[in-house]
């Protein structure tokens, strides 16, 4: 087996490994846009998948550049965004260590594609999900 005679820096990020298939394929938000008190209360995050890669020709309006009226080629970024159902709704409230969740509502009935998301297995599971919150909500 050959080897490498003298020291070189590594190749790639460690940050990347392991490189395997993720157990998870829905990505999770990380940061969200600051709070505006004053407006209405509205959606601040959106979920979206990277789905691929492609390419577009569009004409450059940029006066003063080499390019200006002319067409370029630009490499885009496809991002799949399915539609999203509310199910509940998280009530924040605000601490001096920052903001705390106070508390949750659920949807009163919930459909079985989203009561599938929180089991690893629902063939072999007994269907139980929010069974006791529903009935705690009827009383």
């Amino acid at each position: 087996m050959s080897h490498r005679k003298f020291e070189a820096p590594r190749h790639g990020s460690l940050g990347f490994l392991p490189r395997k298939r993720t157990r998870r394929h829905r990505g999770r938000i990380r940061s969200f846009p600051r709070d505006d008190a004053s407006k209405d209360c509205h959606l601040t995050a959106f979920c979206g998948y990277k789905a691929g890669m492609t390419h577009i020709v569009r004409d450059v309006e940029r006066p003063g550049s080499k390019v200006h009226k002319k067409e370029v080629v630009e490499a885009v970024t496809i991002l799949e965004t399915p539609p999203m159902v509310a199910v509940g709704v998280v009530g924040y409230v605000q601490t001096p260590s920052g903001m705390k969740s106070l508390c949750t509502v659920w949807a009163e009935h919930l459909s079985e594609e989203v009561k599938r998301r929180f089991y690893k297995n629902w063939y072999k599971s007994k269907k139980k999900a929010f069974t006791k919150y529903a009935k705690a909500a009827s009383a």
